[in-house]
């Protein structure tokens, strides 16, 4: 594990980024929504310039436009990230009409809040459901699926509605060529989300050290052998 010069976050310049399985499932029931009851989607994420490579893998998939709310790359907690989300989506709503239904993965692979949906859901004024391994719109509701263990535990909800996702809601489909092209030629539209309110804030992280893995070498070649017996007879091997 490596930080970054200023130690606070890892050090991520060697590393690749994807949607998580969550988000995955969320933009392919978007997707087949869309197949089979008409109507526009769009995909959204906060994050840096390389972030839209993620919106353009979407919108291979069927997504029909995206969202980039640019940021400097910094991590931002849960109430930052909630708040940038609600405000992009109150000035699309504005313009083209408010969404029936906001997917959001159940929790981030990396901080795994489970906040996120939640808060932006309580921004917007909307009900939320979390952590659905199924769903099925009705007319003006949709009917979500929690798995309970030994069954599933069904809500009818009315739209407009915010809800999570998780990995096994569906099997997610992968980016045809055709689909990359497509997407391609897809408008992605990009804004800076406002600078949330001062609050606690990440200064600094700090590896802990622990007692680490210690060496001892007991000799060399047919001499060492006696040795080892002696370590195997300790630990109760032999």
């Amino acid at each position: 594990m490596v930080l970054n010069a200023e130690s606070t976050a890892l050090e991520t310049k060697h590393l690749g980024f994807t949607i998580s399985p969550h988000e995955e499932c969320g933009v392919e029931e978007a997707v087949r929504l869309i197949e089979s009851g008409g109507g526009e989607s769009v995909v959204l994420t906060l994050g840096p310039q390389e972030a839209v490579e993620q919106l353009r893998d979407a919108m291979a998939l069927g997504i029909d436009r995206a969202i980039h709310l640019q940021t400097d790359g910094r991590e931002a907690d849960g109430q930052a990230t909630a708040a940038a989300i609600a405000e992009a989506i109150r000035a699309d709503e504005s313009a083209s009409g408010p969404f029936d239904l906001i997917f959001f993965g159940s929790e981030s692979a990396d901080a795994g809040g489970y906040q996120i949906g939640i808060r932006v859901a309580y921004a917007l004024g909307r009900p939320c459901v979390t952590g659905l391994k199924g769903l099925k719109v009705e007319g003006s509701t949709v009917s979500c699926e929690q798995d309970a263990g030994g069954g599933r535990d069904v809500y009818a909800v009315p739209l407009p509605a915010v809800v999570t996702v998780k990995e096994g809601l569906n099997l997610p489909r992968y980016p045809s060529v055709p689909g990359r092209m497509r997407s391609a030629r897809k408008p992605v539209a990009t804004s800076t989300p406002s600078p949330p309110q001062r609050r606690l804030e990440l200064t600094r992280l700090a590896i802990p050290g622990g007692q680490g893995r210690k060496t001892v070498v007991l000799g060399s070649g047919p001499a060492a052998a006696l040795a080892v017996v002696e370590v195997l007879r300790k630990i109760g091997i032999l």
